[in-house]
């Protein structure tokens, strides 16, 4: 018995945490406000942006295929022959009307000296032209003064036939006489007709000598045009900038042997740029002349252009190109077309100056 109780004593109680446990039950945590807070204003600040961007969106219209575009002038040679010197570089600045190449001219001025003496032959045609017709107005002279003499002679005959028809009558001259003066009446009246046709040929002679002075005249002028023509063809082998601008792409060296046409160089003239950026044809619809452009440079990041739409263009991009699309021919693909925008700046900035071929961004504000 003894050992029972004291078993039963020491005997562990039964659940003994089960208490404990139960008073130790986690309440659940609480949310700190602070959180709720930043997200709220996150999705207000999001709601914002979007917001924003949609307005922004409907109020104007963007592309990036854009570029700087500016007037390049190739230096074109209109006479061939060996390049005798060249007095530019690359990228060196020019002016309007600096020599830039100068091309043997020898053989051009062997022509120049041709064109003068053929020039001063046809001169020379011209005066003896001129001399011509001055002997034949004498002739003509001479001819008319021909005939004043046989009329003169005629009427002096005249008068002695008739004296010598009386004297005839009443016998007082022999009859060889009497016959004699009508034998001369009758070749004066035959000189007087030749000098009448003389007369007349004098006068063709002068009309042809006329001619001659026009078509000596002609020639004259003829010669003078090839003199210019060798001049000028002369004024060639000298080549100069026909604008102010920067040497670009620089194709020529001393000796070379260039023909008429072949690029030498280019200049690209740095007094006037503009952008060429290629709106989708959607996005023209309020897209007018005259509208405020923002423009993003890649090439300067952190510096804001603003300039204006200039014009657009009558015609898509495609049209203008070297196969441009038939829609009739072979299956049709809707694709979008772009159209070019010219964009004019508003000002210049010759700290950031824009290059030919820049990449733009360009936004336009259309309402």
């Amino acid at each position: 018995m003894a050992q029972t109780e004291t078993s039963v004593q020491n005997a562990p109680a039964p659940y003994p945490n089960a208490t404990s446990e139960s008073e130790h039950v986690e309440e659940p945590k609480k949310r700190n406000p602070l959180v709720l807070i930043i997200m709220a204003l996150v999705l207000l600040a999001g709601g914002y942006y979007g917001f924003t961007r949609y307005q922004f969106a409907k109020a104007h219209e963007s592309t990036d295929d854009a570029q700087v575009e500016g007037d390049v002038y190739p230096v074109l040679p209109r006479v061939g022959g060996p390049v005798l010197e060249v007095k530019v570089d690359e990228n060196i600045r020019v002016k309007k009307g600096d020599v830039l190449v100068t091309i043997d001219p020898a053989d051009y001025q062997q022509r120049v000296n041709a064109a003068e003496a053929a020039l001063f032959a046809a001169q020379a045609q011209v005066t003896a032209a001129r001399a011509g017709v001055g002997t034949a107005n004498a002739n003509v002279r001479t001819a008319q003064t021909g005939i004043g003499v046989s009329q003169a002679n005629q009427e002096r005959l005249q008068k002695d036939l008739k004296r010598s028809d009386l004297l005839r009558k009443q016998d007082i001259i022999p009859q060889s006489e009497y016959d004699a003066v009508q034998a001369n009446l009758k070749a004066t009246a035959a000189q007087r007709a030749t000098a009448t046709d003389q007369v007349a040929v004098a006068r063709q002679q002068v009309a042809v000598a006329s001619q001659q002075i026009a078509v000596a005249q002609a020639v004259v002028k003829q010669r003078q045009a090839d003199l210019d023509n060798a001049k000028l063809q002369l004024s060639y082998t000298t080549i100069v900038a026909p604008q102010d601008g920067i040497i670009s792409k620089k194709n020529v060296q001393p000796g070379q042997v260039v023909g008429p046409g072949q690029q030498l160089f280019g200049i690209v003239s740095s007094a006037r740029t503009w952008v060429v950026a290629n709106f989708k044809e959607t996005q023209l619809e309020d897209m007018k002349v005259g509208q405020p452009v923002k423009l993003e440079i890649d090439a300067y990041p952190h510096e804001e252009f603003n300039g204006h739409i200039e014009s657009l263009s009558a015609a898509t991009g495609a049209r203008f190109a070297l196969l441009p699309p038939d829609n009739a021919s072979g299956n049709f693909v809707k694709v979008t077309q772009r159209i070019p925008v010219r964009i004019a700046l508003d000002k210049v900035d010759p700290e950031h100056p824009l290059r030919a071929g820049m990449s733009v961004n360009a936004v336009v504000a259309v309402k």
